[in-house]
């Protein structure tokens, strides 16, 4: 869309002419010329000069690149010559197929030409003009001039008779010559002849506006705009009336293009009474009276008043322009303390997120790109050799399968898929590492003196040099799945230590990545608080293409839709898939279209990512090796490891032990979540005698047979 623009003013100049004009008028006269915007004096002159409080935005001059980028890669020239000999194959193959078309349109076009221009000789030969000139002299009554004019008309029509006779003459003496030249020259010379003829002859026969020739591609449909198309706009929308006192929409600035150069952009200030909420109400309306897409209009809150606001109109639907593959394919390593490029905003200016101090929640439909939002964050984060990456998909897909190449901690699913392997068991003993972690780091930071540390927190430096600071990231995969097991006391357990590590996490280096379809209505009691809880303490969060505006509410949060924001209202369909709000990541919200990286991409990043851990030697954990669910905590073996000669021990005496001896799986365990796990495992709880009263545990002798029947 081209919408109508103005060029930068002058203020200075603007401000002189003005004064000028005042001057001519007279203060309050209002005898100026019309048009004149001042009818009465309502303030004192200014004085000519300075700059206004709010100056336009100004853009540097970029420098061009001296050598074009399409021949700075072999592989962007390849894809751009591919793309030219493509178009220009459509091009031919479309006008070939139409070319007898074409032909016959000439050939049709050509004899009118030819009649057009005999007539136009014959009309030229007998003077027409002169008739009409002949008639005013005697409605005049000047026989004197009628005389005059009839002499000059019969000469010039002897002239241009011979003129038209030599013509004759030459056109007979061609058609005689003209079958011997054929007999003589090559018949692409005669054919090339012919065609020329017809072309010259065609164009003075067809109806002015008609094209022979049909196009092959189809520009998009631009609109231009201009104030008067605005106001009729928000008049149609109900947002004003112009014939009204007090109901006028006015313009805070004037229209201009955007320093992108991909649409263009107004100050809005409604009238005394509206609000930013019936503005917002009205996107529809408004793009409607503006003749153009919804998804081409995009309206800003301004802080200063909540009746302005800025109107921004892009040139096409910016949503359905991809924005590419990721950056990251380039598999070079990357800084965890820079910003992680996440994809293009509706303006087409770079977004990009800085993960350290954060937390970041991803929510949407399924299969509008909510794992791809996630995982491209992690892609990054993969590419720091020095970032510990922890993984638990709550899905069990193979979105996340190739992150066991780097993965310190993976985590996958929330069904045993074997004796050996208890994904909720595994999770706990991961969630408790990362516990530990957070509190071996503030810990650590204690103790380091002012000079090496004097802000007491993690920074790049230090965790370089360090290794117990070393930035972590944790990979939540459709968590809510964590906050649902058939163990109410586990979900109590997850819901805490999630809960923990999100208020405390990010102070200490540890990056949160959570994603969820489902955002609210998840647990009861305790838990559902605790699942309330992590999910609002997400400082940013994305929000693709919702179902209703209660989910997006849960995402962006409540103070998101009264600014104006609603995943619901995004456009649906493949051209928008991995298009989102971006909230919390800066002043501005953003509409962010996100980069690619499908799984061959992730995969190749990843291989890279290994190599990078490899070479820095920080490979760790599962992808150097280690297996942890087995090794880190088998219930049945440490619980049976707890009895010194007892038969049987009571669930309160057990989880004591348990926590006793081994703290670095069980220092948070309770009776209830042992009870739960050992249950699980078909063991029976039974009474048991302790201290001369009876209690509610568990028999050696079953433990053994729960053993007994894991090995066969």
């Amino acid at each position: 869309m081209a919408l109508h623009e103005n060029s930068p003013r002058d203020w200075d100049a603007d401000l002189a002419k003005l004064l000028n004009n005042q001057t001519q008028q007279g203060n309050g006269s209002g005898n100026g010329p019309a048009g004149s915007h001042f009818d009465v004096a309502l303030d004192e002159i200014p004085t000519a000069g300075g700059m206004p409080v709010e100056p336009l935005e100004t853009v540097a001059p970029q420098q061009r690149d001296v050598i074009p980028m399409v021949l700075r890669s072999w592989k962007v020239f390849k894809a751009e010559a591919y793309q030219t000999i493509r178009a220009g194959a459509h091009v031919g193959a479309f006008h070939a197929m139409r070319l007898p078309w074409y032909g016959l349109q000439t050939g049709w076009y050509a004899l009118i030409g030819a009649g057009k221009l005999v007539g136009r000789q014959i009309r030229w030969w007998w003077l027409d003009e002169v008739h009409l000139l002949r008639q005013n002299a005697a409605n005049a009554d000047d026989p004197h001039t009628w005389l005059k004019l009839h002499r000059e008309g019969k000469a010039t029509r002897a002239f241009r008779g011979l003129v038209l006779l030599g013509q004759a003459a030459a056109l007979t003496i061609g058609a005689i010559v003209a079958p011997r030249l054929v007999a003589v020259l090559p018949w692409p010379v005669t054919a090339t002849a012919v065609a020329a003829l017809a072309v010259v002859l065609s164009l003075a026969g067809k109806p002015a506006g008609r094209s022979i020739i049909s196009y092959a591609t189809v520009t998009g449909r631009y609109r231009r705009l201009n104030p008067d198309i605005v106001l009729r706009a928000y008049y149609a929308a109900g947002l004003g009336h112009p014939d009204r006192a007090g109901q006028q929409v006015a313009f805070g600035s004037t229209m201009a293009r955007d320093p992108s150069g991909t649409g263009s952009q107004v100050v809005i200030d409604l009238p005394y009474g509206k609000t930013w909420e019936d503005v917002f109400k009205a996107k529809g309306a408004i793009a409607s009276g503006l003749d153009v897409s919804i998804n081409q209009v995009f309206l800003t809150r301004d802080p200063t008043s909540h009746r302005r606001h800025v109107l921004w109109v892009a040139d096409r639907d910016p949503l359905a322009v991809p924005a590419g593959s990721t950056p990251l394919l380039d598999g070079k390593p990357r800084d965890i303390w820079t910003e992680a490029p996440f994809g293009l905003d509706e303006r087409g200016r770079r977004v990009g997120l800085l993960l350290m101090w954060i937390s970041v929640l991803v929510g949407a439909q399924p299969r509008k790109g909510k794992t791809f939002a996630t995982r491209l964050l992690a892609l990054f984060a993969a590419l720091d050799p020095y970032v510990r990456l922890v993984v638990v998909d709550g899905k069990m897909s193979a979105d996340w399968d190739k992150f066991r190449l780097v993965a310190h901690r993976y985590v996958c699913g929330v069904v045993p898929n074997s004796r050996d392997n208890n994904p909720i068991d595994h999770l706990l003993v991961v969630l408790r590492e990362v516990k530990k972690h957070i509190e071996a780091v503030n810990d650590f930071l204690a103790k380091l003196p002012t000079s090496e540390c004097p802000e007491g927190k993690i920074t790049r430096d230090l965790s370089r040099k360090y290794e117990q600071l070393r930035v972590w990231l944790l990979v939540m995969e459709e968590f809510q799945n964590y906050f649902e097991t058939d163990d109410q006391e586990v979900n109590k357990e997850i819901a805490a230590l999630l809960s923990f590590i999100m208020a405390v996490g990010p102070s200490a280096g540890v990056i949160i990545l959570s994603s969820s379809q489902k955002p609210s209505g998840v647990g009861a009691g305790d838990v559902g608080r605790l699942f309330t809880r992590y999910r609002d303490n997400h400082a940013v969060r994305f929000a693709l293409k919702c179902g209703n505006r209660v989910v997006s509410e849960a995402i962006l949060g409540g103070d998101a839709h009264s600014e104006g924001f609603d995943a619901s209202a995004l456009p649906s369909g493949k051209p928008y898939l991995g298009v989102g709000i971006l909230y919390g990541a800066s002043d501005d919200t953003v509409t962010v279209r996100t980069h690619l990286a499908d799984h061959t991409d992730a995969e190749r990043i990843l291989l890279a990512a290994r190599q990078h851990r490899q070479t820095a030697g920080t490979l760790s954990g599962h992808a150097a090796g280690e297996t942890v669910a087995r090794q880190a905590r088998d219930i049945l073996a440490d619980a049976a490891a707890m009895f010194t000669g007892e038969t049987g021990l009571s669930w309160e005496r057990l989880a004591g032990r348990l926590a006793q001896r081994l703290p670095e799986h069980y220092a948070d365990t309770t009776a209830g979540a042992v009870s739960s796990q050992l249950r699980n495992l078909k063991l029976p709880s039974v009474n048991v005698k302790e201290d001369g009263r009876v209690s509610k545990g568990v028999k050696l002798v079953d433990i053994r047979a729960a053993i007994q029947r894991r090995s066969r």
